[in-house]
């Protein structure tokens, strides 16, 4: 008889000091089919619930995790570093996406009325079945819930794989689904790293929706695809930041430190690439550097803290050598530009200036708190700059006229576009991208018919006399 194969464990690690917080079993390919079998049978109870009785849930969902935000902030700071003073407003967010698709989801279901020569014709939106959801470590709640809240009020069930790197508070969201009273299966969590999420796609998945890097989103795409299973795909970005020659720059340089620095610069819709125009450069730069230096870096569970760690020691070498590359092709330092010289996986908040589009910092996706800013003469300049990028998920324009701002922004190649602020994911909007950022869209009511079945159903009171058939 076959040696019985050793379970292989992952262990998650505190960025903050480089100590290991906990051992997490990895997920065997018949745990992962047992996961999605488990989904299955709960489809069939869950798809027939009404969809104001599915918003019951979701509701229910919202106000366990309202009430249990310090705890699972807590756990998310532990597990990737964000500061506690972010990571707890994620968690009521996901209660407010919750509380967005129990509120409007029955009303996105509806069906829709066609004229056609039938006597009654229209368009119904029905679930798919189990989706499979393989996530990122960046945001261990939202992110999943972005997929869920939308997903499930559908009538779909889950199997959602968390980060190998944030497992705990994907089994958090487990529970607290669990706790609602839905039945059994309609989420489930499994738990490794690329080799499970190929037994979920090649499990008896309906669908698939990823977050992640290119190259591992090509990957989902190729082993979906021969399946013959849709997918949905949130592949990153290397946003810009545009600074018109008529912007409050006030306003600007305090969003660019917003924009930039925000969950430690690790956000796809983080601003990553900054184009200002000449003629205020010298004071957006002054407002910027100085802003950039007042950040305080530390503990990421003090309530004082600004910027905390990058998640993991690989990613923090990326980031350095992505800076000192750009450096020696020229860039100027103008704060920050290296590690901290303490426990944990802290990068100084640094501003580059005198780059190019052929540098690292601007041309790669930088992962953590870096910011190239690139002087530029007009408008156009801007624009042509900005899209020069095979990423295309948000971009930000800051302008007094918001009519130009608007022109600008129609003209950007992106996903999204936000004028005189940072980009956000909001539950009431489409988020997604183009080019390389990735493939159709979450949240909204767009987001949410993602995985229905868009059915066309046409009703004849009388056979017609003659058929035409024409394909």
């Amino acid at each position: 008889m076959a040696a019985k194969r050793a379970r292989r464990w992952i262990e998650t690690v505190n960025p903050a000091n480089g100590k290991v917080l906990r051992r997490f079993p990895i997920s065997t390919r018949t745990d992962v089919e047992k996961s999605v079998e488990k989904a299955r049978k709960a489809f069939e109870k869950w798809r027939e619930l009404a969809p104001a009785k599915r918003a019951d849930f979701l509701q229910r969902a919202a106000k366990i995790l309202r009430s249990r935000k310090e705890k699972l902030g807590r756990i998310m700071t532990l597990e990737m570093g964000k500061t506690i003073k972010e990571s707890v407003p994620e968690v009521a967010k996901c209660a407010w996406a919750l509380e967005y698709f129990a509120e409007n989801g029955p009303r996105f279901l509806n069906p829709e009325a066609a004229k056609t020569d039938a006597t009654d014709s229209y368009v119904a939106f029905e679930p798919l079945g189990v989706i499979g959801s393989i996530m990122p470590w960046n945001f261990p709640l939202w992110q999943c819930v972005r997929f869920a809240a939308p997903s499930l009020m559908v009538g779909n069930t889950a199997v959602f794989k968390p980060s190998s790197v944030t497992p705990q508070s994907g089994l958090q969201l487990e529970e607290v689904f669990d706790s609602t009273g839905v039945p059994p299966g309609t989420l489930n969590v499994v738990l490794g790293s690329s080799e499970v999420a190929s037994y979920l796609i090649e499990a008896n998945t309906a669908a698939i929706s990823f977050t992640g890097s290119i190259p591992a989103g090509q990957d989902v795409a190729e082993q979906a695809s021969s399946r013959l299973k849709k997918v949905v795909l949130e592949l990153g970005g290397s946003d810009p930041f545009i600074v018109l020659d008529d912007a409050d720059v006030e306003a600007a340089s305090t969003g660019a430190v917003a924009g930039r620095f925000i969950n430690n610069g690790q956000s796809c819709i983080c601003a990553k690439r900054f184009f200002v125009a000449k003629k205020i450069a010298d004071e957006f730069l002054d407002r910027f550097i100085s802003k950039t230096k007042s950040l305080k870096v530390g503990d990421p569970l003090s309530p004082e803290t600004d910027v905390g760690p990058v998640v993991r020691e690989e990613s923090l070498h990326k980031l350095d050598r992505q800076v000192k590359d750009s450096v020696k092709m020229g860039a100027r330092v103008e704060t920050g530009g290296e590690r901290l010289k303490r426990k944990g996986f802290f990068y100084a908040p640094t501003i580059l200036t005198a780059v190019d589009p052929d540098m690292p910092v601007m041309k790669e996706e930088t992962f953590g708190p870096a910011a190239p800013v690139m002087i530029v003469r007009d408008d156009d300049e801007a624009v042509r700059y900005a899209n020069n990028s095979e990423f295309g998920l948000g971009s930000s324009v800051w302008s007094r006229d918001i009519r130009r701002a608007e022109k600008v922004a129609r003209q950007m190649q992106a996903g999204m576009v936000t004028v005189n602020n940072i980009v956000v994911s909001d539950p009431r909007m489409p988020f997604g991208g183009v080019k390389k950022s990735g493939i159709g869209h979450e949240l909204s009511r767009y987001g949410m018919l993602e995985f229905a079945n868009i059915k066309s159903i046409r009703l004849y009171e009388k056979s017609p006399l003659a058929f035409v058939h024409v394909e």
